[in-house]
């Protein structure tokens, strides 16, 4: 079995006087990620259909140039902190202190800020041939934010073919913290069309209807009779053209679904896609995800193989807590305090539907 993986030379630069690297892991099978320190980028991601065929089944560059300076940032495959999703202009009071961090997204910010820690490099070191564990202190004021936090994030490839992604922090001040990974799915292989046709499972009963900046309008609601509604394995594409002002407001889903058992042994998500039988499960102690379906991914530019890809071509499961948590009472809270550690799991397991 050969694949056509990303050179590794392409990634390596040193910035901000710290090696960047591209790292490959493999396991048993054959199921092979490769990874960059340049924001903890999942490059590539290849996985076995049911004829045995591996493709490359994330949305990527085969060149760290494209990752710092992408003709529109679409955050491909990065790991995202200090804050994943929005916070409403930027702004949160805290012990009674306000701060306010750049705005990056219309009124708001959103992934952590003008740099973020999808361009930050990360401290890296191979555990093994499957794990990769890389490390980054944000320092107090970074972005805003209060607090020095130390993050470590564990990449493994496990032996039944998950992509699992371990995430730890500690702080010395009260802070928010709400880390992710932004990687695009593609069961059929990257750059190999729409994903409107794979089938989708969310075990989800409520989720977060929001406003024109996409900003959560307030409590969850029931997907009960709505578009929203992934309770049972349906197409992407069945309801993502519905007369609907939230899926016409985001030129399709672009919203976070509550998970009604947020527990890492039990199914959160569930994908198909019917031509490969390829599957995605997804497991995670996060209270919700955002469900994206890759709505302003055309303008990206060129991606591997010379693959051009367009709106809908990839979808995103962000294991996380909810947008701008830090302004509601209601919602988990996304704080930590010194002593405490911060903790999030994210599995990515890869089968053949039988």
């Amino acid at each position: 079995m050969t694949l056509d993986l990303v050179n590794s030379q392409n990634f390596e630069k040193i910035i901000d006087g710290k090696n960047v690297k591209l790292f490959t892991l493999t396991n048993a099978n054959g199921f092979t990620a490769q990874i960059t320190n340049f924001g903890g980028r999942v490059v590539s991601l290849w996985a076995p259909d049911a004829d045995g065929n591996f493709d490359d089944v994330v949305l990527g560059y085969d060149n760290l140039e494209s990752y710092m300076n992408p003709p529109s940032e679409v955050y491909l495959g990065a790991l995202i902190g200090r804050y994943g999703n929005r916070i409403a202009e930027g702004r949160f009071e805290l012990n009674g202190n306000e701060f306010k961090g750049a705005i990056n997204n219309g009124p708001n910010h959103l992934h952590g800020g003008l740099k973020g820690f999808s361009h930050v490099v990360w401290d890296a070191k191979l555990l093994n041939d499957s794990q990769l564990q890389l490390r980054y202190v944000s320092k107090d004021g970074e972005e805003g934010y209060p607090g020095n936090l130390s993050v470590t994030v564990v990449y493994s490839l496990t032996e039944n073919n998950a992509l699992e992604i371990k995430y730890t922090a500690t702080t010395d001040k009260a802070t928010h913290v709400n880390l992710t990974n932004h990687s695009y799915f593609n069961l059929k292989g990257a750059g190999s069309g729409t994903i409107t046709d794979h089938l989708l499972q969310l075990n989800a009963n409520r989720y977060l209807p929001t406003d024109e900046t996409a900003i959560p309008l307030g409590d969850p609601e029931s997907v009960e009779n709505s578009p929203f509604d992934f309770r049972e394995l349906k197409a992407i594409g069945q309801n993502i053209n519905d007369d609907n002002k939230q899926l016409e407001m985001a030129r399709g889903y672009d919203h976070t679904f509550v998970f009604s058992n947020p527990n890492q042994k039990e199914i959160a998500a569930y994908a198909i896609d019917p031509s490969s039988k390829r599957t995605l499960t997804v497991f995670t102690n996060e209270p919700g995800a955002q469900f994206y379906t890759g709505n302003w991914v055309t303008g990206c530019g060129t991606g591997k193989q010379n693959k051009t890809y367009l709106n809908k071509d990839a979808f995103c499961i962000e294991t996380q807590h909810f947008p701008n948590s830090p302004n509601s009472k209601t919602y988990p809270s996304t704080l930590l305090n010194p002593g405490e550690e911060y903790y999030s799991f994210c599995s990515y397991q890869f089968g053949i539907k039988k």
